[in-house]
């Protein structure tokens, strides 16, 4: 059976990931080992909260995620996927991940909308990939965040429509990311989560 490592950092909805990605047909272990992440088949960087506190406590599993995503895949889920980025303004400027071009921006205040956007939205299916096959376009998945991906077409596999257009999700190469909680985002994140396991 695949195995998905979890990375334990102190930041995530590690639960309900694990839930998740079992009930997508992986075994999956939570860790902040990096030798049992890097003996797994395919690695989740979950994450709720500030940025900067997600790149602190990341600390040595840095450059082991690095070394890893050069072979294997990895998916970014919210503020995981924030991190895959160069750099973030949020709460003053924060060196990422670097595995995916473009910035984590604010959404600007805009009457009629709130900060952060959270609850249902639609993704708009930019091009083609494997994470997304049998993904309709337009399919509702669940969001909760403040800040957002600001990266470039090439590398932007879905939009999203608040207050701005936004990358709702990117690959480069083997570095994907999710926005949005395909755990928590019922059938459609079922079918992104058995995707990304099908892949590995």
């Amino acid at each position: 059976m695949t195995q998905v490592a979890i990375l334990d950092y102190g930041l995530g909805n590690l639960r309900s990931v694990k839930k998740g990605l079992e009930k997508a047909g992986a075994s999956s272990f939570i860790t902040s080992d990096i030798e049992l992440m890097q003996s797994a088949d395919g690695v989740v960087l979950p994450g709720v909260g500030a940025f900067s506190e997600g790149m602190d406590k990341l600390k040595e599993m840095k450059s082991a995620l690095f070394d890893y995503v050069q072979s294997s895949p990895v998916l970014g889920i919210c503020l995981g996927m924030q991190m895959l980025l160069e750099v973030s303004e949020e709460y003053g400027i924060h060196e990422g991940l670097g595995l995916v071009p473009g910035k984590v921006r604010q959404f600007p205040v805009k009457e009629g909308y709130k900060i952060p956007h959270m609850g249902w939205n639609n993704i708009t299916i930019t091009q083609d990939d494997p994470l997304f096959e049998g993904i309709k376009d337009g399919s509702y998945v669940y969001f909760v965040h403040s800040f957002y991906a600001d990266t470039f077409p090439e590398y932007t596999l879905t939009s999203t429509d608040y207050i701005c257009s936004f990358s709702s999700s990117v690959r480069n190469k083997n570095a994907y990311g999710t926005q949005f909680h395909p755990e928590k985002s019922g059938e459609t994140g079922l079918k992104i989560l058995e995707n990304f396991i099908g892949m590995l």
